[in-house]
């Protein structure tokens, strides 16, 4: 079982920025591929970023290519999103995930632990 807890979400005005962290506990962190995806009201959980284990390749959403920075800390059991110029079509309810199937995870169907998530409000 694997515990994943977000943290760093917020209200930003459009063009800011905000980094948000998820931490690991209860197994092995770098024996997981680790992703972002995201949830606005109304609308299907979505995919926004993803790392494999090593931390060395990541994998975006076009939405948020060239805006949005994911990265891990294996040695700290944390991954991070770093989120900048944000656009209020941003805004929505953050969520970590973990794989330890796949080297990357892109896809909800191949979640095996999602955290509570966190609310990254936007406005214009």
């Amino acid at each position: 079982q694997v515990q994943l807890v977000e943290s760093g979400g917020g209200l930003v005005q459009a063009g800011g920025s905000l980094r948000l962290s998820c931490a690991a506990s209860g197994r092995t962190f770098s024996n997981y591929a680790m992703g972002w995806f995201r949830q606005a009201p109304g609308k299907e959980r979505e995919f926004v970023a993803t790392i494999n284990r090593s931390g060395g390749s990541t994998y975006y959403a076009d939405s948020v290519k060239g805006r949005f920075t994911i990265s891990r800390d294996n040695a700290k059991n944390t991954v991070y999103l770093q989120m900048n110029s944000l656009k209020p079509e941003d805004t929505a309810v953050y969520y970590c995930a973990a794989n330890v199937h796949s080297n990357m995870v892109i896809s909800t169907r191949g979640v095996d632990y999602w955290g509570q998530g966190t609310q990254v409000t936007v406005s214009s």
